[in-house]
């Protein structure tokens, strides 16, 4: 009796080829190709950059409601994201379609009165210059701002320029309907795979840099903070200031008070003058013709509480995680809105604030370096 003797494996096909290491010609021909097909996808995405951003920033702001959800929904996560979707659209996106609405309404109000002559904002002015005191004409005299008719001619022309881009950009609003309802079901659809999937391409994302685990780590916890820390410390303090706001106008029976408490709120952005542009000429206005307890009521209004909102509030959303200079945060937001038009309210002071958490990391590891150098043993001669 003979034994059998175990047969060899049989091999099924082609062995698999194994990958081989690049030549340097290589490497550049791929990194050339990486960069080109990553421009070609950055062109064709520029167009909705807008919804592309704020889909981010939507999903980065609400991801810890979409952890929380989880539980209760027993980890299913394409609920979770829907269940989060909704919530946004509740508390976020239907009051700013109806804010928008009454703003386009009151604006498009605004300048039918001021065509009409119904509203004329240089006689206003010249009602506060002649009841100014007779040293401060002197003054105004000097610095060649005696003239009140021309004054009252450069005052009305401004005025009227700026309410008709206001009722230029509404019409335009109006004629682009499509591309907005285009850009924000790409934001909701963003949003949506973001908020499910954010988890697995943040992990993608973080396996293709490369930098090591720690750098990773600190540039992407950076720019979490970053987007959370301005959103909530300028986007809230200027709703919450213009708000108050326009309940003072309101309250005082000031017409257009949407238009006044979006304009302060968008002044509000800006550190130093903040929404102050907007009711200290007002609240001059009122003391100069005789309304003082409307005046005195509204500078005190000001101060004390929309003033102090910026103290009380920003610490509390804000935190110490992230703190720019006012200089900083009012030249980003300025240099932002230049260039990203509306959206670089909030893309300037990002791009700032993660410039500056850049050079904390790199003199981070220029500390290290110098640490562990200084650490070594001197060379022998």
């Amino acid at each position: 009796m003979t034994s059998s003797s175990p047969l060899p494996p049989v091999s099924s096909g082609t062995p698999a080829a194994q990958p081989q290491p690049w030549s340097q010609l290589e490497n550049k021909t791929f990194f050339l190709l990486l960069a080109g097909v990553t421009l070609a996808f950055g062109w064709i995405l520029w167009p909705f950059y807008g919804a592309v951003f704020w889909g981010v920033v939507m999903a980065i702001l609400f991801a810890p409601l979409f952890r929380w959800l989880l539980k209760p929904l027993k980890q299913r996560r394409t609920l979770a994201a829907l269940c989060t979707l909704l919530v946004i659209l509740v508390i976020v996106i239907l009051p700013m379609s109806l804010i928008a609405a009454m703003l386009v309404k009151e604006g498009n109000g605004l300048y039918l009165r001021m065509q009409s002559g119904e509203l004329n904002f240089g006689a206003y002015f010249g009602k506060i210059v002649a009841a100014l005191p007779h040293w401060v004409s002197n003054l105004l005299d000097r610095f060649g701002l005696g003239n009140l008719g021309d004054l009252q001619e450069k005052l009305s022309s401004v005025l009227a320029e700026a309410s008709q881009t206001l009722a230029t950009q509404a019409f335009s609003i109006g004629q682009n309907t499509l591309d907005f309802v285009v850009s924000f079901f790409i934001m909701l659809y963003l949003m949506f795979f973001l908020l499910r999937d954010g988890a697995s391409l943040l992990r993608r994302m973080r396996d293709a840099i490369p930098l090591d685990s720690e750098t990773k780590r600190q540039l992407f916890g950076k720019f979490t903070t970053v987007v959370r820390a301005t959103v909530k410390g300028n986007v809230l303090v200027a709703v919450v200031q213009g708000l108050l706001g326009g309940l003072a106008f309101w309250f005082l029976g000031i017409h257009a008070a949407v238009l006044w408490a979006v304009l302060m709120a968008f002044l509000s952005l800006l550190p130093a003058v903040g929404a102050g542009l907007i009711w200290l000429p007002v609240a001059i206005y009122f003391l100069v013709t005789g309304a003082v307890w409307q005046g005195v009521a509204l500078v005190a209004y000001g101060v004390l509480v929309i003033g102090l909102v910026d103290n009380v509030l920003r610490p509390v959303l804000v935190g110490k995680d992230i703190k720019m200079p006012d200089y900083l945060v009012l030249i980003s937001t300025l240099g932002g809105m230049a260039i990203f038009g509306l959206n670089g309210f909030v893309i300037g002071p990002v791009i700032a604030a993660m410039f500056m958490a850049v050079w904390d990391i790199f003199a981070g590891k220029l500390a290290v370096t110098a640490a562990a150098k200084s650490a070594l043993p001197p060379r022998q001669p």
